[in-house]
């Protein structure tokens, strides 16, 4: 299971990057990272079509035959943006996926999601604005088979799994399954935008690591 990803989170994709991918011949995904880099300095309202075809050193005109306006460059980095948030996520799940017991594993991986959600909002505030603008590419969706097989799955479905998991272990009551995927959602939602825009921004890593795995636990124990 693996997550898309144009560009790691720690590697900024730079004019030359941009230039070098365009000669070798993929336009269009020269057009994505550097829509990529745009809403990582910016967020959504970054992400101007003009301003991406002048990093990939190409006229504007050239864009449209990738993309019909700026929207569709929006939806195309929007969905790039959660497969970055996606892949963060199951960087964090990997040592929870070799824990041998299952109920402990279970609580292991919704931890693990919820640890890469946090980290992920407060390091990469850009992607993850632009992750949750308003769009096509939501999140909460059916999961599509042909779909997660070529592109893995979203935040969301990773979230579920990890649900999936503890009810399976036993860990969360079959009863108490559905629908808890938006409660943890919600809730974890929350605490990111308070850090990222809220009165939380102010608080030091330490107390927002301590509020972190509080909230975890909170959330662990309230579904």
């Amino acid at each position: 299971m693996k997550a898309p990803h144009e560009s790691s989170m720690n590697e900024r994709p730079d004019r030359s990057t941009l230039r070098a991918t365009y000669h070798h011949g993929d336009l269009r995904q020269t057009l994505v990272e550097a829509g990529l880099a745009l809403a990582r300095e910016g967020g959504p309202q970054a992400i101007v079509l003009r301003e991406a075809t002048r990093r990939a050193g190409v006229a504007p005109n050239a864009a449209y035959r990738h993309f019909a306006n700026r929207e569709a460059l929006f939806e195309a980095v929007r969905a790039s943006a959660l497969g970055q948030l996606a892949s963060a996520i199951e960087q964090e799940m990997q040592s929870a996926r070799a824990i041998e017991a299952p109920q402990q594993r279970s609580r292991a991986l919704l931890a693990a999601v919820g640890r890469g959600y946090l980290a992920f909002a407060q390091q990469e505030t850009g992607w993850f604005r632009t992750a949750f603008a308003s769009g096509e590419h939501d999140v909460a969706v059916p999961t599509d088979p042909a779909r997660t097989a070529q592109m893995g799955l979203n935040p969301f479905e990773l979230l579920s799994y990890a649900l999936d998991a503890m009810a399976q272990s036993g860990v969360l009551p079959a009863e108490r399954r559905p629908m808890a995927e938006f409660l943890a959602w919600s809730t974890v939602h929350g605490m990111a935008m308070l850090m990222i825009d809220g009165p939380l921004r102010q608080a030091t890593p330490e107390q927002r690591a301590m509020l972190g795995r509080r909230l975890l636990e909170m959330v662990e124990k309230g579904i």
